[in-house]
């Protein structure tokens, strides 16, 4: 039986490329271990299903059901997570442009009270998880969720535009204990035309 095989993406960018927000040793663990753990972790049970299959063994459904559920959803929303990033070396205003900054206007009156909406939902995820602006493509709304450790709240076939790790591994090297403060940063880097480009493909 071929099994499909997860991979870590490349970063679009060096590892050092988003310090001061993000440092290179910080980024550099995320990616490489933390992500990769989630890699690992959804391989190794679609492997060790598809030897169940071939051997004809019985195995825990709930348990492997929930285990895939959460590395899988770990992997595919760091993969959304790097892509939303990008480097900002002239330190300039970062803020929404085409659709994206239309719907917010629209939507939330400003980009600055979208910021803080989804700023304050970020702070107040217990325990681990993200913070997410997702698009309902019949009503056209932009909706903020919370998601819990990583595969709880996900509303499909709502495309997800915007992710925000809150897990502690995103910035317990360069903030401690302090979230806020990389909530605050992670403004600085949010690349808007790759929000603009889900948005359009939604």
């Amino acid at each position: 039986m071929e099994n499909e095989i997860y991979k870590l993406p490349e970063l679009p960018y060096a590892y050092n490329a988003l310090a001061p927000h993000i440092s290179e040793e910080q980024l550099t663990v995320h990616h490489q271990k933390h992500h990769q753990a989630y890699v690992n972790g959804a391989n190794a049970l679609i492997t060790a299903l598809a030897l169940a299959r071939q051997n004809n063994t019985t195995h825990d459904n709930k348990a492997v059901a929930k285990e895939l559920s959460f590395q899988l959803s770990g992997h595919i929303l760091h993969s959304l997570f790097w892509k939303n990033l990008r480097p900002n070396a002239a330190g300039g205003k970062n803020e929404p442009v085409g659709k994206i900054a239309e719907l917010i206007n629209e939507q939330f009156k400003n980009y600055d009270r979208f910021r803080q909406e989804f700023s304050q939902l970020a702070a107040t995820v217990e325990g681990s998880g993200w913070a997410a602006l997702a698009f309902c493509p019949k009503t056209k709304n932009l909706l903020l969720l919370q998601i819990e450790k990583h595969n709880a709240n996900l509303i499909p076939e709502y495309p997800l535009l915007l992710v925000l790790d809150v897990f502690e591994h995103a910035y317990y090297l360069d903030y401690k204990n302090e979230r806020t403060k990389f909530i605050a940063t992670f403004w600085n880097i949010v690349n808007w035309q790759e929000v603009n480009r889900r948005l359009q493909l939604a």
